[in-house]
């Protein structure tokens, strides 16, 4: 994002905005409710159809009400319902019979939201268990590791299934991953060989690791700049996850090679060396730009591979190593410490703060702690905070590879809610339309009490990375549980998400609803006259930009302009408002806001 653009066009805006303020709302009272009330479900729209009748045409209305009740039928749904269910056990046990792992997992979790057991067909860390084996004998060693952990997490895996996992480790020469294992053996109780033993306590030192690191090199051709044609280059980091020649970097360093809307030349290499060395050609398999990583693959042979099983979650203080290119000088290596946990400012989850050397270049590059463990993932030149260097959590990569690996953009769930953290839990201000959450149609204002039968409780300011944690596994198409603190619970089937879900919302919702997901503004009609201010803050949600703002419950509020600048990633909100706290004063306002908001499930 450009924020000298954002600059310049909020000083036009504003010169626009002062014309405009000799302009009066004359929206009548249900105008204005009609503005704020959430866009119809398609079920509210089929009786909305019924009603009209019933006024103007009763014998139609009632025509209709017959043929609705012969169509909808409750005795009827219920046997559909019995029947669809009947059927989806029937498509998970065929999966399992077609080992088909991933989607037997999938369908289990379906079925478990809807609180139907499926202990005779096996259960989900079952499947993913034995997807984890045969990925082992085809020789899938970062698809069966990951796998293999996340089985773990579900369910402790046996003693046998460790030493199963310990031993392909080894052969591997993934240190950290054989030290994994090796813990869980040692849990589980029996005998472990002690070349297998000796090699997962042994460390691999910061020599070893940086031979594990490259270069990428994303050639753009050129760009004119003052009549002038100067090379366009990207430059980052990479690291190996896999001896196949498999790589993670930021999905921003080669977002050329797969952006749809990029339209020119684009060619992506990765050196090992210095600058001396050969550029090999490389190729994009898969990425999640929510998450900022991609998953690149070049013909090279991997003399160091990092382990992405530890799940190290570090404390604020540890050392920490960053290992990259920073601009173009490679294997430089960086120490700092973690300086904060739980910074927020990507799509899905939270990053870590660190006070490592970082410069241009770094990107994509490994961040490591004492004893060799990957911690992070580093990205750098976030333009908002400029001299502080962030990290995507290790735990967070590894929960994403797996849909990176299939190839192509990461599918992620998305229902359709957007949540503030407060005091009491998890509260929905937001429902976007025409989303799982709309037709189901719930409720703003109501609270999450749990998703697929599982209660969240976290620190302060991690509940909404923690809900995003439990949809984060979840396929488009998979059904989900969701309860409300006021004891409805729902199943809705989650459908692919957005890049950017709030622009989407943007053009089909009125701009006094979007006040609240976007700037944290919920807004509620006057009901004073015409030419008062025909909105009243009903309530700011606790920092954000409203808050900052320092609007405050009551302001008078009128709304003037409303842009989305959808390619650039923001939105701005024009506002004459009536500060309580400043005697009524009207002052004009613009509101920024980042479309990218990471408050959204």
């Amino acid at each position: 994002m450009n924020y000298n653009i954002i600059q310049q066009r909020g000083l036009l805006a504003a010169a626009a905005l002062g014309i405009s303020a000799i302009l009066v709302s004359c929206l009548s009272v249900d105008e204005k409710e009609k503005r704020l009330t959430p866009p119809k479900s398609t079920g509210e729209l089929r009786v909305e159809d019924i009603g009209r009748y019933v006024s103007e045409d009763p014998a139609k209305a009632i025509d209709l009400i017959g043929i609705y009740e012969v169509l909808y039928d409750q005795e009827r749904l219920r046997s559909l319902k019995e029947e669809a269910v009947d059927n989806l056990k029937a498509s998970q046990i065929q999966a399992i019979n077609e080992k088909r792992w991933d989607d037997a997992a999938s369908l289990a979790r379906s079925l478990g939201s809807l609180g139907i057991p499926v202990e005779n067909t096996g259960n989900e860390p079952d499947f993913i268990l034995a997807d984890a084996k045969q990925k082992l004998s085809e020789e899938n060693d970062l698809g069966a590791f990951l796998s293999a952990v996340r089985a773990h997490t579900l369910a402790p895996l046996n003693f046998d299934d460790a030493l199963l996992f310990l031993e392909r480790a080894v052969t591997a020469k993934q240190r950290r991953t054989a030290a994994f294992f090796l813990a869980v053996a040692d849990k589980q109780g029996g005998e472990i060989p002690e070349e297998l033993r000796g090699y997962a306590q042994g460390q691999d030192t910061a020599t070893d690791m940086i031979k594990g690191v490259g270069t990428v090199l994303v050639d753009r051709g050129i760009r004119i700049e003052r009549g002038r044609g100067m090379p366009d280059r990207v430059l980052g980091s990479a690291f190996f996850v896999d001896a196949s020649g498999l790589l993670i970097t930021n999905y921003h360093v080669i977002s050329s090679e797969v952006d749809p809307t990029y339209e020119g030349y684009s060619r992506m290499y990765v050196r090992l060396g210095d600058s001396s060395s050969p550029r090999i050609p490389a190729k994009v398999i898969g990425w999640d730009k929510a998450m900022d990583l991609a998953l690149i693959k070049a013909e090279l042979k991997a003399e160091y591979v990092f382990s992405v099983v530890d799940r190290i979650i570090p404390q604020v203080g540890d050392t920490v190593y960053a290992i990259g290119s920073p601009g173009g000088l490679e294997k430089t290596v960086t120490q700092g410490i973690v300086s904060a946990l739980g910074r927020r400012f990507l799509q899905i989850g939270d990053v870590i703060q660190i006070d490592a050397a970082v410069n241009h270049g770094n990107s994509g590059g490994p961040v490591v702690d004492r004893e060799g463990r990957l911690v992070g993932i580093t990205f750098a030149g976030a333009e908002q905070y400029q001299g502080l260097n962030f990290a995507v959590p290790a735990e967070r990569l590894a929960a994403a590879l797996p849909a990176m690996i299939k190839g192509g953009q990461a599918q992620r769930p998305w229902l359709g809610l957007t949540v503030n953290e407060t005091v009491s839990g998890a509260e929905i201000i937001y429902v976007a339309p025409f989303t799982p959450a709309s037709e189901h149609q719930i409720k703003e204002g109501s609270f999450i009490k749990s998703i697929n039968n599982e209660a969240v409780t976290a620190v302060q300011g991690a509940l909404i990375p923690a809900l995003q944690d439990i949809l984060f596994p979840v396929r488009p198409g998979e059904l989900v549980a969701l309860e409300t603190a006021d004891g409805n619970r729902r199943v809705l089937m989650s459908v692919p998400r957005p890049d950017m879900p709030l622009a989407e919302a943007a053009k089909k919702d009125s701009r006094e609803r979007l006040a609240a997901p976007l700037f944290g503004l919920i807004l509620s009609p006057s009901g004073g006259r015409s030419l008062s201010s025909p909105y009243l803050v009903k309530r700011v949600v606790r920092g954000s930009i409203a808050d900052e703002a320092g609007l405050s419950a009551q302001d008078p509020v009128s709304i003037r302009g409303f842009q989305v600048f959808e390619k650039d990633g923001y939105a701005f909100l024009d506002i004459y408002v009536k500060k309580r706290r400043m005697g009524y004063l009207e002052t004009p306002m613009r509101l920024p806001a980042l479309l990218a908001s990471p408050d959204t499930l």
